[in-house]
């Protein structure tokens, strides 16, 4: 039986409806930006397998290091032991994030560095005797990942549909343009003393369909939050370590906060591992004689060491010039085939043409909009066909390449999406 068959007997994939599911592409390998299927397809893959690649499959660096690691020490339970990978991350991730923060949280992916952020936050106050101080602030159209904390502070959306009665209540806010501040005001003002925090996506709202805002009227807003002591929670998950042009993308801000969520591109897309970042003043709340302030929160896999050695790989690369330089130049790139040829040749049917770090974005104006257009899979399909991956947000179509993509490689996108009228006109869609 071929292994996509196999696979449809036993499997269960996420955000899949499998009555009209065409069957999963089984991938054999993967090599820098590209993926190969069994029979040896390759397949550019434009979106980093889910956003967290960042220097390309099957990097042999990073391979060594979780080889040697794996040698050395697996995984240990991490309440009365550490280990080295462990510490070093930590102490080189302090040593990098914006703000001043003191203290790192090990979990395992980005919605559990969210949850124990929200936790953390709600908790500061309560070991201080101030209970009433519960509240979360957060976007409209936020997402922040799909554990029930992480889904209550995301935007009420087809995703939370399921389970809007099983969410607490959390209060919601636009993403500021310097146009709705008296509006954004009035809501703080009807909460004043009763916020915990508020959790934000810098800059970028990814699986809300990358929608961008501006620095400028965020730190107005940031400004406000400070001055009524609001705890702020970064959730960097995506536009962490360099998606969005700096290593974070809080580096714009003028307000640092003081809780930081990592996740995706920590571990370079090798391994499972996330990161919840606090100032030493929250971290003072928890301490106790007994263990009534004790933060009680923990995972099988916390700080594993194997994820631990991925992640410090993968600053290693980082921090060398030619990553940065690949960064830039994706950026320069989709500035330039934005500027010169897809506003030229998208207009009448893309709409919101835009560009943050490696990320570009525009929307199709066909059907409905949001994640529930069906042009999704017909786009994506059609990539395949060329030989890419691409996954759009419903109408929303993006790129999000690793950072070793190749010039011609990023050229054979561009020219895929330049066809996309032509298809759509031709009846491809």
């Amino acid at each position: 039986m071929h292994l996509s068959e196999r696979d449809s007997q036993v499997i269960w994939h996420p955000y899949t409806q499998h009555q009209n599911h065409p069957g999963a592409i089984p991938i054999a390998r993967g090599e820098g930006a590209l993926l190969f299927d069994e029979n040896g397809h390759a397949y550019i893959d434009a979106v980093s397998s889910w956003w967290v690649n960042l220097h390309g499959h099957g990097h042999p660096y990073i391979a060594e290091k979780i080889y040697r690691q794996a040698l050395m020490l697996e995984q240990v339970i991490f309440t009365h032991f550490t280990h080295e990978p462990a510490v070093r991350l930590a102490e080189r991730l302090l040593g990098i994030l914006p703000g001043n923060l003191s203290k790192i949280f090990y979990s395992d992916n980005g919605s559990t560095a969210v949850e124990v952020a929200l936790k953390m936050a709600i908790q500061y106050w309560q070991n201080q005797g101030m209970g009433e101080r519960k509240k979360i602030l957060a976007f409209d159209n936020a997402y922040h990942g799909d554990t029930v904390g992480a889904m209550s502070v995301s935007g009420r959306s087809l995703f939370t549909r399921a389970f809007k009665d099983l969410l607490f209540d959390v209060v919601f806010i636009e993403t500021p343009t310097g146009l709705n501040a008296n509006k954004i005001k009035s809501v703080l003002d009807a909460h004043r003393g009763q916020i915990a925090a508020f959790i934000y996506e810098p800059l970028l709202q990814a699986a809300g369909g990358m929608r961008i805002y501006e620095a400028g009227p965020m730190d107005e807003l940031l400004k406000s939050i400070h001055q009524e002591n609001i705890l702020c929670i970064a959730d960097e998950v995506l536009t962490g370590f360099g998606r969005t042009g700096p290593l974070f993308a809080s580096e714009q801000l003028q307000y640092p906060a003081q809780i930081i969520c990592l996740s995706k591109g920590l571990t370079g897309g090798a391994m499972a591992l996330g990161v919840t970042a606090c100032s030493k003043k929250i971290f003072e709340t928890f301490l106790s004689p007994g263990h009534e302030k004790t933060f009680f929160h923990g995972h099988s896999f916390t700080a594993n060491p194997l994820a631990c050695s991925a992640a410090l790989a993968s600053l290693d690369l980082l921090e060398e010039k030619t990553c940065r330089d690949k960064i830039q130049f994706i950026h320069k790139q989709h500035e330039q085939f934005c500027k010169n040829e897809l506003s030229i040749t998208g207009r009448g049917l893309f709409d919101n043409i835009r560009v943050i770090g490696t990320i570009l974005a525009f929307e199709i104006k066909l059907g409905e909009s949001g994640y529930a257009n069906r042009i999704s899979n017909l786009v994506m399909q059609k990539a395949l066909e060329k030989g890419i991956y691409l996954r759009p947000l419903g109408n929303t179509v993006y790129l999000l390449p690793p950072y070793c993509i190749s010039p011609e490689q990023i050229r054979k996108l561009y020219d895929f999406i330049l066809s996309i009228p032509v298809f759509i006109e031709t009846g491809g869609l």
